[in-house]
């Protein structure tokens, strides 16, 4: 099975920057003007998931709550401590999780978007 997360913005260049340069993934393809929509996939090559985001001229209403996260769990601490690191170094602050669990397990951040989202130590933690 293949996952896609979709999700409409008003940030599109915001996003692209800082999952692309801050988090380090990749630009998987994109597109403009598709009956309205610009729009852009990021993610990991050769994995069964990706990000897409996509903008139209229309201004996004957005409803979510503290508990609505995207959690991401690097594949080795040195994967874990670069991504730090790059949060660090675009000044990008570090929140406290709403849930317990992720206040032990993750540093969580906002995206442009303000949604937001944990990077997990806890498979570094594994190896």
């Amino acid at each position: 099975m293949t996952f896609r997360f979709a999700r409409h913005t008003n940030n599109l260049e915001q996003l692209k920057v800082f999952y692309i340069d801050v988090l380090g993934f990749e630009l998987l393809g994109s597109f403009e003007n598709h009956e309205g929509y610009d729009g852009i996939f990021v993610g990991k090559a050769n994995e069964n998931w990706h990000l897409e985001f996509t903008q139209t001229s229309e201004k996004v209403n957005h409803s979510f709550d503290d508990d609505d996260i995207l959690v991401f769990y690097p594949n080795t601490k040195i994967e874990f401590d670069f991504i730090i690191e790059k949060l660090k170094t675009n000044k990008i602050e570090f929140i406290e999780a709403k849930n317990p669990y992720w206040k032990i397990n993750g540093k969580t951040i906002l995206d442009p978007d303000g949604f937001h989202i944990i990077i997990s130590d806890l498979k570094t933690k594994w190896t």
